[in-house]
């Protein structure tokens, strides 16, 4: 198990990864080499040969590999981002970047996502140089860059340019997965992510004719996107269970004694309760309108209008989604993807699967674990492109009414001490298994 210095470096770990300003705001101005250079400072320390790697000057990625005993194993890829997404520090109780940990908690922007799993990540590596342990099949961990906006900086140009690196990786395992959800009721649930639904952020351009605000236009640009946007915000689009989904609607109705009805997913959800809402955002395709842009003076009807949507689409369902998007928009709108990423799904009986639920149960005893697909998506999809089947699995104990998946993205985000120590100790005892 891993030491009681381990637990003392996950806490400082984290809190200087928060201090080091990694701000993505996906203009490309984001400079994650610092905290880049502090990872690989740390590995280094644990006799790792730990190498920096930019597409772009400033936009660092960090990739070792730990040897394991048995050479003919498939190789685990354990990986993390380092950057963040904004923070406006007026709309926070503690500076957002100042990594404080008071009454036991560490505050600041990436406390949950994902400098907190970064922090353990060295923590447990660094515990294992101490007492000399060695895993079974070989570790490759990796410290990206630019997962907050296009991973075209990170995880993509690493899968893209230096694939040799991950040679032998068969699967991964990096954030969003192993936290405790509370229902409400007493139960305690631990969702690891066996999936995800692809990204399809997409561009909407309307065009029509120019001309005086006064004056009749049918062709008006503005009011062409407008019609498009609302059909595409008042779409219902209809059920698609994968694989991932169906296991997860399966254990969560046997953990609540609830008859499992995949004929009524949408009775089956209410009858979950609080716990559906593991799963709602995952039963169907989805595409929301989130950005506007046209005009530039009241009485001039401008000659184009342009929208932003964020679609996501799950495993095989993505030509279904753009059939739709292609009618939803209709003859007077065009559409483009501006960032396209492929649909994920990843075994959920697999003896890796099988070692990470008995990490968190022994560990988590009173606790139900239960697969589950994320939403949204992480760097697991471009190195997707190298054979690795991804999973989420950060593991956090967190205390009721500690709502996790509010915090990311939100303000105020922070990290029990209490989280960090259990995510060392099941992330070191399912390392030392997989």
């Amino acid at each position: 198990m891993a030491d009681e210095r381990a637990l003392d470096e996950v806490v400082t770990f984290t809190s200087d990864l928060i201090r080091i300003d990694t701000t993505n705001r996906g203009g490309g101005d984001c400079r994650e080499r610092p905290a880049a250079e502090y990872a690989a400072a740390r590995l280094a320390e644990a006799g790792l040969e730990p190498v920096l790697l930019e597409r772009t000057p400033g936009r660092a990625n960090v990739v070792a590999r730990l040897e394991g005993t048995d050479p003919s194993a498939d190789a685990l890829l354990v990986h993390g981002h380092l950057d963040v997404v904004p923070a406006e520090a007026a709309d926070w109780s503690v500076h957002p970047f100042s990594g404080e940990v008071r009454d036991g908690v560490v505050w600041g922007r990436g406390a949950v996502d994902m400098k907190n799993m970064d922090a353990m990540i060295l923590a447990v590596v660094r515990a294992w140089a101490r007492e000399g342990v060695r895993p079974r099949r070989d570790i490759v961990i990796a410290f990206t860059a630019d997962e907050e906006a296009s991973a075209e900086d990170g995880s993509g140009f690493l899968a893209d340019r230096h694939a040799h690196l991950f040679e032998g990786c068969t699967e991964g395992v990096s954030e969003s997965g192993a936290f405790t959800f509370h229902d409400g009721d007493g139960r305690q649930i631990y969702p690891i992510a066996a999936g995800e639904r692809g990204t399809a952020w997409m561009r909407l351009t309307a065009r029509g004719r120019a001309g005086h605000g006064s004056k009749v236009n049918r062709e008006n640009a503005v009011t062409r996107l407008a019609a498009a946007v609302t059909r595409i915000g008042e779409h219902e689009w209809p059920l698609r269970l994968t694989p991932t989904v169906r296991a997860a609607l399966t254990e969560l109705a046997a953990v609540y004694g609830i008859e499992t009805d995949l004929s009524d997913v949408d009775t089956l959800l209410d009858k979950l309760g609080t716990a559906g809402k593991l799963v709602e955002a995952t039963v169907r395709n989805s595409a929301n309108p989130t950005m506007l842009d046209a005009g530039y003076k009241i009485n001039v009807i401008p000659g184009e209008a342009v929208a932003r949507v964020d679609g996501r689409y799950l495993a095989g369902a993505e030509d279904e989604f753009r059939a739709t998007m292609d009618r939803l928009t209709g003859p007077d709108v065009d559409w483009e993807f501006e960032h396209h990423e492929v649909a994920l799904q990843a075994p959920v009986d697999s003896p890796t699967y099988a070692r990470m639920r008995a990490a968190v149960e022994e560990f988590a005893p009173e606790g139900h674990v239960v697969p589950y697909c994320m939403s949204g998506g992480t760097d697991a999809k471009q190195f997707s492109r190298l054979g690795i089947t991804g999973y989420g699995f950060a593991p956090l104990k967190l205390p009721e009414g500690f709502d996790y998946q509010a915090l990311f993205h939100g303000v105020d985000e922070r990290v029990p001490v209490e989280a960090l120590h259990f995510g060392v100790r099941v992330l070191d005892r399912f390392l030392r298994t997989a």
